[in-house]
């Protein structure tokens, strides 16, 4: 069965169209654990053996390795027949192995120190250094990465960084969607509040939100989503599964947020997936599922660093989740009352 696909075109220049499953390629950059290059690759093969054409990367990303994975993958793929995108805001330096970032976080990659770069030159020169990695021409889509506060640390940090973007790094994003060299630009960001402030300062296309709009958090639903409505501003979906739990269920060790999960989401898990299994349904497919059916979302990017992810993802991503399963979450509290499910 093909993948569903959906067109975004916000500006009336002909638009995207995404499949409703993209691959997002942080676990491909040896996130949390080392995998080989044929293990990147074989899931790679499999998501466009599958149809998956939306692929997402950034230069964080195992520092530079996963946009190389992916250059290895794409070469000899024609390039109208896929949707590109990646991310600014970090400019990557080479240094010494004692002195390079991400250690415990990224694994056998290459040693680099990582630098936040919002300006309008560090726009250009990370889409530069992005594209030779990824040995492409183009990408259609950016995203400024990053500027939330669990990456910056403070609200007042990440003001700071906002007007860094909009004095710089915007004006270049601006430019080069003017001038055709991309589709449209945004932010990738794991919270909705700075996309929302974005939203109300610029003229921005479509953000990734990471983790913030799930079965487990619909805040974004009162304020931020009904803007994106008024705009014509798409959303793509990372991190449906809210760092795991959502895929793995209620069990001991599951994560959320990146940490061990605390007892009340355990708790609330539960119930949910009480509640889908009823009705034979895989949490996971109902995870997979909800946001997209938000009008504003035009993909849903989750990874995997083997090919049995990738084939629960694309399991997910054909699943049909009957209304009463929705109805009943409502009814139990367990989702906002005003989340579209139709």
């Amino acid at each position: 069965m093909a993948l569903k696909t959906r067109h975004w075109d916000r500006l009336g220049n002909g638009g995207l169209t995404f499949t409703e499953l993209g691959l997002g390629t942080a676990p491909l950059g040896n996130l949390y654990r080392a995998i080989s290059d044929d293990e990147a690759h074989a899931v790679m093969e499999r998501a466009w053996d599958a149809g998956v054409r939306y692929y997402d990367s950034a230069p964080l990303y195992g520092f530079g390795l996963a946009e190389t994975r992916l250059n290895w993958f794409l070469r000899d793929k024609p390039r109208d027949d896929y949707v590109l995108s990646t991310k600014v805001g970090r400019i990557l330096h080479a240094c010494a192995p004692d002195d390079r970032d991400g250690v415990g976080k990224w694994f056998d990659v290459p040693n680099r120190r990582e630098e936040y770069d919002y300006s309008y030159d560090g726009v250009m020169r990370s889409l530069e250094f992005s594209l030779e990695r990824l040995g492409v021409d183009r990408v259609d889509l950016l995203f400024v990465h990053d500027i939330d506060v669990p990456n910056q640390g403070s609200r007042a940090n990440v003001l700071a960084k906002v007007d860094e973007l909009m004095a710089g790094g915007y004006h270049a994003l601006e430019k080069m969607r003017k001038e055709g060299v991309i589709k449209g630009f945004g932010a990738g960001v794991n919270e909705w509040e700075v996309a929302q402030q974005l939203t109300k300062r610029g003229d921005f296309d479509i953000f990734l939100l990471a983790g913030r709009y799930t079965l487990l958090e619909q805040e974004a639903l009162q304020s931020f989503l009904p803007l994106c409505e008024a705009r014509g501003v798409g959303i793509v979906i990372g991190g449906a599964y809210n760092s795991g739990i959502l895929a793995t269920g209620p069990v001991e060790g599951a994560y959320f947020q990146y940490e061990p999960a605390p007892p009340e989401i355990l708790e609330r898990v539960r119930q949910i997936q009480e509640i889908v299994e009823r009705h034979g349904v895989r949490l996971v497919d109902a995870a997979f599922q909800f946001p997209l059916r938000h009008p504003c979302v035009v993909a849903n990017i989750p990874g995997g660093q083997g090919v049995a992810e990738m084939d629960s993802n694309l399991v997910a991503s054909r699943t049909a989740i009957p209304g009463e399963v929705w109805a009943e979450l409502k009814d139990a509290g367990l989702m906002r009352a005003e989340a579209p499910v139709g």
